[in-house]
């Protein structure tokens, strides 16, 4: 699935080589690196994913202070869900995703520069 807002842009892959691919494809289509995310259910499954693909991690810039503080107390699923929100994507949009992260699917999404 492969979505837009007038936020962002998400795409579902299968595993890190697809996000890998997805992130070049973004940067070929004139997104900005700093502009560009990966979010596995694992923490360190994003970390890896990030680094091979020279993406970005949803952080403290795009959750905000209270968020990111909240997250330290929550399970995976709703810090997850929490940090979708956060780029730009409703709570439902949230939810499917996080469903699928937990299939073991990656996300990767390209914020729009204005």
């Amino acid at each position: 699935m492969k979505a837009t807002n007038s936020k962002a842009y998400a795409k579902l892959v299968e595993n890190g080589i697809q996000a890998v691919e997805t992130v070049n494809e973004l940067r070929d289509a004139d997104y900005l690196a700093k502009d560009i995310f990966v979010l596995a259910h694992s923490e360190d499954r994003t970390d890896r994913i990030a680094d091979k693909a020279n993406a970005k991690e949803i952080g403290l810039k795009e959750e905000g202070v209270f968020d990111s503080i909240a997250n330290l107390f929550r399970s995976r699923g709703d810090e997850l869900r929490a940090k979708i929100v956060s780029i730009g994507f409703t709570e439902t949009e949230a939810e499917y995703y996080e469903r699928e992260l937990d299939k073991g699917k990656v996300l990767v999404i390209a914020l729009r520069s204005v």
